[in-house]
């Protein structure tokens, strides 16, 4: 299998909500499923179900936590430098259309929300970011329409 690039912060956080789900998370939910089977009848017991739902997700998501920890390939972003964008690289562009600028840093998949300003190395903004430099411009393909932005700060944090 693949190694999975990710930040030292990212890493924590994922070993962070494995350390709780297993913790915390399994317990809460083995007494949810102890209280609800002392109501009796499990056949229409709406909080059994509930619990027993909850215990399948919790599992799940410590098992894909699992594996995504097991393949990490921790990368020490401070590091790291250049004037090129790669892993790691704090980008800060602008829409040649619309003038809005944003910033982003280049992440590994589990680690990445838009909503916090980190992309994914593999989404198509940041493939097309990849190896550019201070000043170019560079084009990703959208649904309506190809989008250009031009890059106007690259640091390492």
């Amino acid at each position: 299998m693949e190694k999975i690039p990710m930040t030292i912060s990212g890493h924590k956080a994922l070993s962070a909500e494995y350390e709780h789900r297993t913790a915390h998370e399994r317990r809460r939910i083995v007494e949810a499923i102890a209280e609800a089977r002392a109501h009796g009848d499990l056949s229409e017991n709406a909080e059994y179900s509930a619990a027993k739902e909850q215990q399948s997700l919790n599992e799940g998501r410590i098992q894909e936590l699992e594996s995504t920890l097991a393949l990490a390939d921790i990368i020490d972003v401070s590091r790291l430098g250049g004037k090129s964008v790669k892993f790691g690289a704090t980008v800060t562009y602008i829409d040649e259309d619309t003038e809005e600028e944003k910033t982003y840093q280049v992440v590994g998949d589990p680690e990445a929300d838009a909503s916090a300003g980190r992309i994914s190395i593999s989404s198509p903004i940041a493939r097309a970011m990849i190896g550019k430099e201070e000043g170019d411009s560079f084009e990703v393909s959208a649904p309506g329409g190809a989008r250009s932005y031009e890059i106007i700060k690259v640091k390492y944090l």
